[in-house]
């Protein structure tokens, strides 16, 4: 039974993180944006995000996060949420599940712990700015 389940494999969708400026808090933030960089629409797109690892030998975990967005249209970016600067230091996971005409596809995507920074920026596509790239 399972060798006739068909798992779609997610292609040009991916996260980034990307340091904004913010006139809130008075200085630079990272946002998590969803990337479509595909020819389709994004139908019912639901991203579920927490971070989780070991700071100081203890386990932390935040709670659960959801985000629903209706459509993402293709070639398109969607700003997802804000990343506050204590949960860089943990892992940050996010589940995003899609629908592309009647097929669902899902994908986890993970930044490590410590991998939001500036050492690791490369250019985004579609946003041309810097970020740390989650495929």
């Amino acid at each position: 039974m399972k060798k006739d389940i068909e798992i779609p494999k997610v292609e040009n969708v991916f996260l980034a993180a990307v340091q904004e400026w913010s006139d809130d808090f008075m200085e630079k933030v990272w946002y998590v944006y969803l990337i479509n960089d595909s020819d389709f629409d994004l139908d019912s797109v639901m991203v579920v995000s927490k971070a989780f690892g070991t700071l100081d030998g203890e386990m932390k975990k935040t709670s659960l996060l959801r985000h629903v967005f209706i459509q993402v249209p293709s070639v398109s970016v969607v700003k997802i949420e804000l990343l506050e600067t204590a949960v860089l230091r943990l892992n940050n996971e996010f589940m995003v599940t899609y629908f592309i005409e009647n097929t669902l596809y899902d994908k986890k995507f993970i930044f490590k712990a410590q991998s939001i920074t500036p050492d690791y920026v490369e250019e985004v596509p579609i946003l041309f700015v810097d970020g740390v790239i989650a495929r």
